[in-house]
């Protein structure tokens, strides 16, 4: 019988189960949200509930991720900050701005026509703060609704503007990866007890309200997590063994509603494991074409479905002649469901790469007149 030997070089290119888990992940949120809306004689679930907390997995990807793509330019020398932060902003800011554009009509139709909506939370103060991506970065009592998921956004352009102080941290402790994800733990330890002390809620409720300090340790496990699967060579049944066993004890921890802090301890074995299937050449269903173009989808899907409910009780409350915190039905909510995720996929084609493309091109553009005149 041949054995299957593990694998021991570094990650491929190209993760596609760390793709794929993004359209799980994003997918929780939106049906955390949708739970919100709907009877509560129809069931609850606490898996679903636990769901909001898919936003700490998505730092610790982001930092994995970013750890993968451009820690080895970092290490030979060769990185630019300046490629860095035009290509981060190319991922962010077309599907942003389309977005936010998209509230602010919605907001400027409502107040021309008399419909009745909670001003507190659509102040120019909060819509320059949403536009700059600076709405994580301050304490705030009430919080921002011109474009709600956007706040994790401006957590992750704050972990992006340091992204060298951390490239720079995970190169010294490149040969002692287990040390990097201690300083990573014990700073979420230390970050949560002094949010608890000053905002008296556990990290993981930290959005609007000083969100930055939810991502600061997050994004330093995720490189850690990145640095320690580097080293490791694991055989494809472990792997896969490990992925499973690792996820399921994730669903079970959600499911009895376990501490927020906990959940999030127990995402961070799965971002790990399902990276070691990319390695170890197993990821099955999680590489087919559908799932890793959900998951492209996914930020799209993540920022645009709070939006369209909001414009959609907005309107069939006014139509209505009721209150817009009204119960959803399930036909409502399935077809609200179906509308996004088409929404979501012309934003992701007409919007989000094309305006990626144009951003990047601009800059070399740029760069290379630069040159020439220099030349």
């Amino acid at each position: 019988m041949t054995s299957i030997s593990p694998v021991s070089e570094g990650y491929p290119s190209d993760l596609r189960a760390l793709t794929s888990l993004r359209a799980f992940l994003a997918l929780g949120v939106v049906l955390f949200h949708y739970q919100l809306q709907w009877d509560p004689a129809l069931g609850y679930s606490p898996i679903i509930e636990r769901s909001r907390l898919a936003v700490d997995a998505f730092f610790m990807l982001s930092g994995f991720i970013l750890a993968h793509v451009y820690g080895p330019s970092f290490a030979a020398g060769t990185f630019s900050y300046r490629r860095f932060i035009v290509a981060r902003l190319a991922r962010l800011y077309p599907l942003h701005l389309a977005v936010l554009a998209g509230a602010v009509l919605m907001v400027a139709g409502a107040t021309a026509v008399g419909v009745q909506f909670n001003a507190a939370t659509y102040t120019l103060d909060g819509l320059f703060k949403t536009l700059f991506l600076v709405q994580a970065w301050f304490p705030s009592e009430t919080g921002y609704n011109w474009s709600g998921p956007s706040w994790s956004l401006s957590a992750e352009w704050f972990a992006y503007l340091l992204f060298p102080a951390y490239a720079f941290l995970a190169l010294k402790l490149r040969a002692r990866p287990w040390i990097l994800l201690a300083l990573g733990v014990v700073g979420y330890i230390a970050i949560d007890a002094a949010y608890g002390v000053f905002f008296g809620k556990v990290l993981p409720r930290a959005e609007d309200d000083m969100g930055i300090l939810r991502i600061a340790p997050a994004f330093l496990i995720g490189m850690a997590l990145y640095g320690l699967g580097r080293g490791l060579s694991w055989r494809r049944p472990v792997a896969i063994a490990a992925a499973v066993g690792t996820t399921a004890l994730l669903l079970v921890g959600m499911q009895f509603s376990l501490d927020d802090r906990l959940v999030v301890a127990l995402t961070a074995p799965v971002v790990f494991c399902w990276s070691m299937l990319a390695k170890t050449e197993c990821e099955g269903v999680l590489a087919s074409p559908p799932l890793v173009f959900a998951g492209e989808v996914s930020f799209a899907l993540y920022l645009v479905h709070m939006p369209i409910v909001v414009a959609y009780k907005g309107l069939a409350a006014e139509l209505r002649g009721i209150d817009s915190g009204f119960i959803m039905s399930p036909v409502e909510l399935a077809g609200l469901f179906i509308v996004t995720a088409l929404t979501s996929v012309a934003l992701h084609l007409l919007v989000e790469k094309p305006g990626r493309s144009w951003i990047r091109s601009a800059f070399e553009r740029r760069d290379k007149k630069v040159v020439a005149i220099a030349e």
